[in-house]
């Protein structure tokens, strides 16, 4: 168990996504997220923050969820499951955390388990051996929606309006998912040469503006991207469900932004893969998407059905580059540096000898040298 005492400022919300966007490294996140999910915890780590405390279970055991250790490898105090009563809370109360126990104004409010890294692999472990269960509940629902979604792949579900110019070009499609930040760092030089059409799929748009990228369409059911995004300038089409209902319209209106209703089966970024293809795009790139199991576990989804099937439908152009960040990592090696700073100076050292005074350019690049040096 931990010792340590902590003492911030309490910032709390049950939606864990929306509370990131207010974190500073002064606060204590006091959230209710059972099975913490790895995009949620890699927001919670970048926010720095003192400590999290958690109203549920971080691991369940239904599943090995990756956000628990996130939080522990970047050494941030995880206090776990201490009950609904912490939700209460106001948010800007200062919080005190001894051991596993939570003092608000010098009274005992809460206890809970602090999750070391010893104690999160123990879990980890202990779900993995419930895995096999979990898949098969997660095949049986896949197929059983399947048979009522396969319209996405069989019925012509593109509302006509929607006649984007996308024959011959590429499309990128940017999801919020697992390690999309690095994945769309590494695609930089292709953005850049291939210009292809941005798609950012609910918070997928917000990370394209961080990198100095405006959308060209946002698509989504609205519930994770911000106000700048939805006016950034982009044509913004609303995820609604297939009976038109759409949760999302109301914010989009209120901003008194244009928007077109995409009523459809399945998930935000499958529609978008759809709509990429149908409307003619060259190739498709797809970064964050979500592909498997523990993906749409953390997604708190039972089954894979529409991405299922519209992969089986997009497949023959379509690109999947989740993971192309870990997939070759360059190691500049000191012999390499070495090299290099030999091989530039020869030219130099060749000028040196058949002059009779240093040149000019080497004075002053001594110069520049003895700036950075200090001396």
């Amino acid at each position: 168990m931990g010792t340590a005492e902590i003492r911030g400022t309490a910032k709390v919300d049950s939606r864990t996504k929306n509370l990131i966007e207010r974190l500073s490294p002064a606060d204590i996140a006091v959230i209710d997220h059972r099975d913490l999910d790895l995009v949620a915890a890699e927001g919670l780590a970048r926010a720095k923050v003192k400590a999290v405390i958690n109203a549920s279970p971080s691991i369940s055991g239904r599943y090995p969820n990756l956000g628990p250790r996130v939080l522990v490898e970047a050494g941030i105090v995880l206090l776990d499951n201490v009950g609904p009563e912490i939700m209460r809370v106001k948010e800007g109360a200062i919080l005190e955390i001894q051991g596993n126990e939570v003092f608000l104004k010098g009274a005992l409010i809460a206890r809970g388990i602090w999750l070391d890294k010893a104690r999160v692999e123990l879990l980890t472990a202990q779900a993995r051996e419930n895995l096999g269960e979990e898949l098969d509940k997660f095949v049986q629902n896949t197929l059983n929606y399947a048979l009522k979604e396969k319209s996405l792949i069989l019925g012509d579900i593109i509302p006509r309006e929607f006649n984007y110019e996308f024959a011959g070009r590429q499309v990128l499609v940017v999801v919020r998912g697992n390690h999309y930040r690095e994945d769309l760092s590494a695609l930089t030089s292709y953005i850049r040469e291939v210009k292809p059409i941005l798609i950012g799929v609910d918070g997928g748009a917000d990370i394209l503006l961080e990198r100095g990228m405006r959308p060209d369409i946002l698509i989504g059911d609205m519930d994770s991207v911000t106000d700048e995004a939805l006016r950034c300038g982009a044509k913004v089409i609303v995820h609604a469900y297939p009976d038109g209902r759409a949760p999302g319209e109301s914010r989009v209106k209120t901003l008194g932004v244009n928007y077109s209703l995409f009523p459809a089966a399945g998930t935000s970024e499958d529609i978008a893969m759809l709509l990429a293809y149908d409307c003619g795009a060259d190739l498709i790139v797809a970064v964050g998407t979500h592909s498997n199991m523990i993906d749409f576990l953390e997604k708190g989804r039972q089954g894979m059905s529409s991405t299922f099937l519209v992969r089986l439908k997009v497949g023959s152009i379509l690109v999947d580059a989740r993971g192309v960040s870990r997939l070759y990592k360059s190691r500049l090696r000191m012999s390499h540096l070495l090299t290099l700073i030999f091989a530039a100076l020869l030219p130099l050292l060749a000028l040196v000898l058949v002059s009779k005074s240093p040149p000019p350019i080497l004075r002053f690049l001594w110069i520049r040298i003895k700036i950075m040096l200090g001396i």
